[in-house]
């Protein structure tokens, strides 16, 4: 094994000095940064459009309830009819007519009112002008029942119940989805890691092969030093590549939103976070309040533990994948072949991204969610997922924890010594498209 530091040199420096490797690792954060950039001046763009609205309100309601706002303005039409009012609507390039006719009944008002517009509307416009109504309406009710808005407010009130754990902790409502969300963001680095430079060790070995080079090395150098070289220093320059990334990209978003003055909270416009984390709208705590409360938990996780298990995780199932994807590229002569092989490769990574999700954000602790934790092609993913709850008491027994990393070690040593043989042999194989009966005759030589 002294001459693998070589190989891992050799196939590091291979990669690094590649330039489509260098154009990539440069050329990548500029054009992700650039998406969201797009994405949010686009956003920013469409915000600042102002929608405006004619109103032909013959009621003796709602004479001052449509006001104009930054992104909807009102015209109101005096002394016209209805077929007047859609005409100057047309005719001025106005978004729509909300028509309201004359009768001495609310509800009939409402019941009868319309809005015209040329095509169909904005769903956003709509809830806006169903809101004014229904507030109408239900002030119109009360007056009714005798019942005054303070009342009413009191009785809709939404009750919750408190919850705390033995010690006295308040617990927060959907603080277990966001704990296994954030341990499902480092599961989904870990397949995307795995998946891209996975296919980066398959790839050279093909071009090695084809090439007839790899056998002027197996030459002086046994196939599994060369395999397990080529692995290591691939993954070397995969994590280079991924740490310009991550830095390069962050500190760019930072100087492009100062230069173009965007926000970076209108790209959460389209989502409220506070249907994600399980907040009630109607809760009479301040946002800004739950919101701490929200931080101060996400803060008190064992982030140290965390990306300690993430490196663990990482470090063992890509070995395991990277291995498989090597045996690959050994038993074939074109990337064309190994379409064959790369989706059962695959399945289990997506297998527990979607599992894990829909198991552990329901019960962390279940039988699937353990199953899919301990399973060694699964394990790197899920196992994250359950990890931000801690290690013990409330969180994952310690039992499962090491039972988990030692089947990846087992499994590890395995696949590498299956994938082994398939490589010494494959290797030197050509003109041949090998088939799944053909790889475990070479796993019995």
């Amino acid at each position: 094994m002294n001459k693998l530091p070589l190989i891992i040199k050799r196939e590091y420096l291979a990669k690094v000095r590649n330039k489509s490797f260098v154009i990539m690792t440069f050329l990548s954060p500029i054009l992700m940064v650039g998406m969201v950039v797009l994405i949010a001046y686009l956003t920013k763009l469409n915000d600042n459009e102002k929608r405006v609205i004619s109103v032909l309100n013959e009621s003796d309601y709602f004479s001052t309830d449509f006001v104009s706002t930054e992104s909807t303005g009102y015209i109101h039409f005096r002394d016209i009819n209805l077929k007047a009012a859609k005409d100057s609507t047309d005719a001025l390039g106005l978004y729509g007519l909300l028509y309201i006719p004359h009768d001495s009944d609310l509800e009939k008002v409402a019941n009868e009112s319309y809005f015209y517009s040329k095509e169909a509307a904005s769903t956003h416009v709509l809830s806006g002008l169903e809101e004014i109504f229904q507030d109408r309406l239900h002030q119109r009710k009360l007056q009714i029942l005798e019942v005054s808005t303070k009342d009413y407010a009191e009785l809709g009130d939404k009750f919750e119940i408190n919850t705390s754990t033995f010690e006295g902790d308040q617990n927060l409502k959907g603080i277990n989805e966001l704990k296994a969300a954030i341990g499902g963001a480092f599961g989904y680095l870990i397949m995307m890691f795995i998946i891209i430079y996975g296919g980066f060790v398959m790839r050279s070995v093909i071009e090695e092969k084809t090439s007839r080079i790899i056998e002027v090395i197996i030459s002086s150098v046994k196939p599994f030093q060369l395999m397990l070289g080529k692995i290591i220093g691939t993954s070397l320059a995969g994590i280079t590549q991924f740490a310009i990334w991550i830095i390069s990209a962050g500190l760019l978003l930072l100087v492009a939103f100062a230069i173009f003055g965007i926000d970076p909270d209108m790209l959460n416009q389209g989502a409220d976070i506070r249907d994600v984390m399980g907040v009630d709208v109607s809760s009479p705590m301040p946002l800004p309040s739950q919101f701490m409360e929200y931080f101060q938990e996400i803060y008190k996780l064992p982030w140290l533990m965390l990306i300690i298990f993430f490196f663990i995780y990482f470090i063992l199932g890509y070995l395991i994948y990277s291995s498989i994807y090597a045996a690959i590229g050994a038993a074939v002569d074109n990337e064309t072949d190994t379409q064959q092989f790369i989706f059962p490769i695959i399945l289990p990574l997506m297998l527990a991204i979607y599992v894990g999700f829909f198991s552990v954000f329901s019960n962390p602790h279940g039988p699937i969610a353990v199953g899919f934790s301990l399973f060694p092609l699964t394990s790197p993913i899920v196992m994250l997922m359950r990890l931000p709850n801690g290690i013990g008491d409330g969180g994952v027994p310690i039992w499962q924890v090491v039972t988990s990393i030692a089947l990846l070690i087992v499994t590890f040593i395995g696949i590498v010594w299956l994938a082994a043989k398939i490589y010494r042999i494959g290797i030197l194989m050509y003109g041949k498209k090998p088939s799944y009966k053909e790889l475990f005759k070479w796993l019995r030589y």
